[in-house]
C-alpha cells in the first residue's frame, strides 16, 4: 500500500490533531530531538509541545528517550518520529471505519426509518411511534423513509475499504 502525503496527513490529524503536523514535518529523518528544540521550531510553548508529542506518543507515531540534566536535576525527552507506524494506523482506520459501517448497514437493512417533508430528523419505526409519527421539530406528519440508497451507498463504501485493505 502507497501512501500519499495527503493520506498521511490526514491520517495523523485524526488521530492526534492537525496541530501537530509541524512537529511531524520537523522531526521527520531526525532523531532523538531535544523537546526544547521542538518548541523553540515550531514557534509553542513548551507546555503545548509536550501535549502536542504526548497525543503523538498516544497514536504511537513518536518515540522518546529521557536523560537527566546534570546540572539542573530534570529529566529531558529527546524525541523520535516513526514513519512505519503511519501505514499500520491507516490499516487500522480503515478496519475501524468499514465495522462502523457493516453495523449502519444491518441497522438500515433491518430498520424501517421515517421522516417528515422538511428533513427535520430521522427517526426509526419505535421512535416515530413514540411521536405519533409526527416531526418533534416541526409537528409535520412522518413518512416512511425508502433508505435503498443509503444501503446502495454504504455498501459501495465498505466494497471501496476492503479493496483498499488489499
Amino acid at each position: 500500500m502507497r501512501l500519499s502525503n495527503k493520506i498521511i496527513e490526514a491520517t495523523i490529524a485524526e488521530v492526534a490533531g492537525e496541530d501537530v503536523l509541524p512537529i511531524v514535518y520537523f522531526l521527520k529523518n531526525k532523531k532523538n530531538i531535544s523537546e526544547f528544540k521542538i518548541a523553540d521550531a515550531i514557534k509553542k510553548e513548551i507546555n503545548k509541545t509536550r501535549n502536542m508529542l504526548y497525543r503523538l506518543h498516544e497514536a504511537n507515531l513518536v518515540s522518546f528517550i529521557r536523560k537527566k540534566d546534570k546540572k539542573k536535576g530534570w529529566y529531558i525527552y529527546y524525541w523520535t518520529f516513526k514513519p512505519k507506524m503511519i501505514k499500520h494506523l491507516v490499516i487500522n482506520l480503515k478496519k475501524e471505519r468499514m465495522a462502523k459501517l457493516k453495523d449502519r448497514l444491518t441497522r438500515e437493512k433491518s430498520s424501517h426509518f421515517f421522516i417528515c417533508q422538511n428533513k427535520c430528523i430521522r427517526l426509526d419505526f419505535e421512535q416515530a411511534m413514540n411521536f405519533e409519527f409526527k416531526c418533534p421539530e416541526c409537528g409535520e406528519i412522518m413518512n416512511q423513509e425508502d433508505n435503498l440508497e443509503n444501503i446502495r451507498l454504504i455498501e459501495e463504501e465498505i466494497k471501496q475499504i476492503e479493496n483498499e485493505l488489499k
